[in-house]
């Protein structure tokens, strides 16, 4: 301790000894102290005074284990009550002293006062006068008055039958001091992480203690859980070298905790080490050790952690972010990224492995994601290998990858999710771990749920073991290693004891005997339900059949798609244009979604052909409508050739990718047919709205056949209240034309468009009305054959607005469907058809039945969407109109202009071109 005094001399007692003040740090008995100065740079030094002229009882020894002769010594009489007398009154306090002899032995004596200076308490006094220590009446000298005034003390304490002056021997005041626990596991769950009130009495380092345990009297070391401070190594010749930092963090404890009054819960016991948590009133001990970076976490005792885990890796990241201490040379897993490289929103686009996903960015950007701290379910090499004809599929191969890539393509395919990266791992090359690209490793969570998280909780993953230095890891780590306890406590997936799940799944692509025998059964089925695991091009793909549990090559109907490049006998074969663009929509559309195919035939290499539809979406349609793909003239004998060719038309007109240098080449029979429709026709007809749909696209009935509707609905709610159909007992099939009960209790024709794996979810179509709803089994019903669709055709017919461009914004389009709703669901309007006659879907032109204002016009002269510029010369005066609504709700900035003309700017970043 600095201090400003002279040395003093041995032996006779110091000649005006000066004045000295310092922090009590420790009290080792009734009469004497350890008091230290305040700390610059380090730790402080530090001093033992021992109280001049009184004496106080001896505390307990235990004996030392070098020396197995000796024996443990305990309490003298009333020195416990001593020692706690003065721990309480000066323990963490400032007090002043003045050393009035030193010994030969370097022993120390002096008078303690409490404060600044000698006008404070008394401290000999004060244990004297309580009757907690004797007074040494042979060195007095009767000219001392402070010798004088303690006899004076001692004299009215024995007078007043205080402390040891009082009736008995004291022995009720010796505490029986307990060195060991016989079981210390049992002791430790006995207490039932309940609080224990404490002393600590020593330090050891910042995060191992040694505490009284009150009331019993346990003496037993305690290490913080969770956390591991700096220590200090033992030599071979018994001397100890610190760690850095070491000695600051034992004096950041001693200072806040040595000889205090604390709680300490009892976490666990491995190995006789007792693990636990100190509550200080001031706080909480193992948080501030970390927050100061004193400490670091230990994932070993980090899961018996009672308060929290997660506050401790805050307080952990708080003193890493401010590089304190330990933490001084930290470098971030992920200090060179930006913030929005940091954390973001991507749509996950495929599922790689079982810890793997693809995720297209907001940039349009396709990133691979690493699920941090998590490896998928694997296989030994021998068990790998055991059948060496047979070729190994990992999916299908290792235990529990197939399902666990199933979880996560149900739960993330075509879902935008919140990606938080913890880290990069750097590529490697060679070595064990093989060679390895740069891979990013984050977090994913997707309604709050961390999908790494539910995958170890289900079994099918494990966590990561990392050594303690290496902060590589998840932001989520504690969770994923409870989650994995959770499993294997349960036996969950990998972990169970259950036979292990066998997929035995036949590929036949490319096998033409095998595809020629598997032909007519998918024939015969109609649509049949697939997964889609691997996109080849654009009208290429390779499908999962589950219900089959077959692989097959799939080549898309009706269509002619740009060939992308590959290498056949001849050489190499370039890409034909737009081939890459073909592959990508298709890949964005269907990989690895669930969808329905319509197999009409097979190619000679084995390959089925044949139609396929993803949420109610006929993928060759799509091709062509994006100028992806031509129509094939195998198309002319299927049912969707007009609408393929209604769809070519329309991208040929847009004259848009394939279609680009497209010079269209009049006959003589166009060129009369457009000299004859050089005026609009205009045919209204009255119908009425029964459902809008998010696409902007709506369904209306024709008012000529409302009364046949309603004839036909009457006498069948009849038929069906005096021969009510019994429940459950229908059994759906996608495509089947059935009755379904509505919200309100009636029952309506329908068609059923999906079948989830759960009996309970059937998506249905009301064919009258237009709108879908997703029902269980049990409120279907058959539909009776005198009122199918062939007694009476569908009434919801399907139509969209001529002249007019969806807004590609979902809140603009949000706000466009909502205007309709309020203005034309559920009315009566007039409808002309305007283009788009040979497609199942006609563009129309939709009148208000009493003001007979346009509807489509209306909402671009509000400024809710764009106009759609067509060619058509008998269209021009309509478009006209259209245009110069278009241009007065820009010039007033209403609604989608309110920043201006956002096509004007043909910067990829504004998500715009003309």
């Amino acid at each position: 301790m600095a201090s400003s005094a002279p040395a003093q001399a041995q032996g006779s007692p110091a000649q005006g000894p000066a004045l000295q003040r310092g922090i009590v740090k420790m009290v080792l008995s009734g009469c004497a102290i350890i008091v230290r100065g305040q700390p610059r740079g380090g730790p402080p030094p530090e001093r033992q005074i021992n109280l001049s002229n009184v004496r106080a009882g001896a505390l307990a020894r235990r004996a030392a284990q070098s020396q197995p002769d000796t024996k443990d010594i305990p309490d003298e009489p009333w020195a416990f009550p001593a020692r706690e007398f003065l721990r309480k009154k000066i323990i963490g306090k400032e007090v002043c002293f003045n050393v009035e002899n030193k010994t030969p032995q370097g022993r120390e004596y002096g008078m303690v006062y409490l404060g600044k200076d000698t006008s404070g308490e008394n401290i000999a006094e004060s244990l004297v006068a309580e009757g907690l220590a004797t007074v040494r009446r042979e060195g007095i000298r009767g000219n001392n008055p402070e010798q004088a005034r303690l006899c004076d003390l001692e004299d009215q304490a024995k007078a007043a039958r205080k402390g040891m002056w009082s009736e008995g021997s004291g022995s009720h005041t010796i505490r029986e001091l307990k060195y060991s626990i016989e079981n210390p596991r049992n002791f430790v769950d006995a207490m039932h992480q309940k609080p224990v009130n404490a002393i600590i009495e020593h330090v050891r380092d910042g995060s191992v203690v040694r505490a009284l345990l009150l009331p019993d009297h346990y003496l037993v070391t305690v290490m913080l859980s969770g956390v591991k401070c700096p220590t200090f190594k033992r030599e071979a010749d018994g001397s100890e070298t610190p760690e850095s930092f070491a000695a600051e963090a034992k004096f950041f404890t001693e200072s806040r905790l040595l000889q205090r009054d604390v709680q300490i819960i009892l976490e666990s016991c491995p190995n006789q080490v007792i693990l636990g948590t100190i509550l200080h009133p001031n706080g909480n001990i193992t948080e501030l050790l970390l927050k100061e970076g004193f400490a670091r976490c230990v994932d070993w005792s980090m899961a018996v952690y009672t308060q929290g885990a997660e506050k401790l890796r805050a307080a952990e990241r708080a003193a890493k972010e401010r590089k304190v201490r330990i933490w001084k040379d930290y470098v971030a897993p992920t200090a060179n990224l930006d913030q929005k490289d940091r954390q973001f929103v991507a749509k996950v686009m495929q599922v790689v492995n079982a810890d793997s996903i693809i995720v297209k960015l907001n940039s349009g950007e396709y990133k691979p994601i690493h699920l941090s701290s998590i490896r998928p379910p694997r296989i030994e090499g021998e068990e790998k290998n055991k059948d060496k004809d047979k070729r190994f599929r990992p999916l299908y191969d290792i235990p529990y990858m197939f399902e666990a890539r199933e979880f996560l393509r149900k739960k993330l395919i075509g879902k935008k999710v919140n990606v938080t990266v913890d880290y990069i791992r750097p590529a490697t090359t060679g070595g064990e771990t093989g060679n390895f690209p740069e891979r990013t490793c984050a977090t994913v969570t997707i309604g709050g749920i961390n999908i790494a998280e539910a995958l170890v909780s289900k079994g099918l993953a494990t966590v990561i073991r990392y050594r303690q230095d290496d902060d590589q890891r998840s932001s989520h780590y504690d969770e994923l290693l409870a989650a994995e306890a959770r499993a294997i406590k349960n036996g969950k997936g990998l972990h169970s004891k259950k036979e292990i799940p066998i997929h035995r799944v036949a590929d036949i692509s490319g096998e033409t005997q095998k595809a020629k025998q598997f032909l007519p059964f998918l024939q015969r089925a109609g649509r049949s339900e697939a997964v889609v695991e691997h996109v080849f091009s654009g009208s290429r793909l390779k499908l999962y059949m589950p219900k089959e549990t077959c692989l097959i090559t799939f080549l898309l109907a009706g269509i002619e798609c740009p060939r992308t490049s590959r290498i056949t006998a001849s050489g190499s074969q370039v890409a034909e244009p737009f081939s890459e663009e073909a592959t990508l929509f298709t890949k964005e559309l269907v990989l690895q979604r669930e969808v329905e195919v319509e197999v009409e035939s097979m190619d000679k290499a084995g390959n089925f052909i044949g139609w396929l539809h993803v949420d109610g979406m006929n993928l060759s349609v799509a091709l062509v409508d994006g100028a992806l793909s031509k129509v094939h003239f195998t198309a002319e004998r299927s049912s969707y050739n007009k609408t393929l060719q209604s769809a070519e038309e329309v991208a040929r007109q847009r004259k848009d990718k394939i279609w680009a240098n497209y010079e269209e080449k009049p006959t003589e029979e166009v060129a009369a047919l457009l000299s004859e429709e050089k005026e609009r026709v205009a045919k209204y007809r009255a119908v009425f709205v029964t459902e809008i749909t998010d696409e902007l696209h709506f369904y209306a009935q024709d008012v000529e056949t409302g009364a046949q509707l309603e004839n036909l609905m009457e006498t069948m709610r009849a038929e069906i209240a005096a021969q009510p159909p019994v429940e459950g007992s229908y059994v759906p099939r996608r495509g089947d034309y059935c009755i379904a009960k509505f919200a309100d209790g009636d029952w309506y024709r329908a068609r059923v468009d999906k079948i989830e794996s759960h009996p309970s979810k059937i998506h249905v179509f009301y064919i009258d009305y237009g709108n879908k709803e997703v029902l269980s089994s049990t409120r279907l019903a058959p539909l009776p054959p005198a009122f199918s669709h062939k007694t009476l055709a569908a009434q919801a017919h399907e139509y969209a607005f001529a002249y007019i461009l969806v807004p590609q914004d979902e809140d603009a389009r949000a706000d466009v469907v909502d205007c309709l709703v309020k203005d034309i669901h559920n009315s009566q309007c007039l409808l002309n058809v305007e283009y788009g006659t040979g497609s199942g879907c006609p563009y129309v032109t939709l009148q208000f039945n009493d003001s007979k204002d346009d509807v489509g016009l209306s909402l671009v002269k509000e400024g809710m969407v764009m106009v759609e510029v067509r060619k058509e010369k008998h269209l021009q005066k309509m478009v006209t109109e259209y245009l110069n609504s278009q241009e007065s709700a820009k010039s007033a900035r209403l609604n989608i202009w309110r920043y201006g003309d956002f096509r004007a700017d043909d910067a990829d970043e504004f998500g715009y071109s003309r």
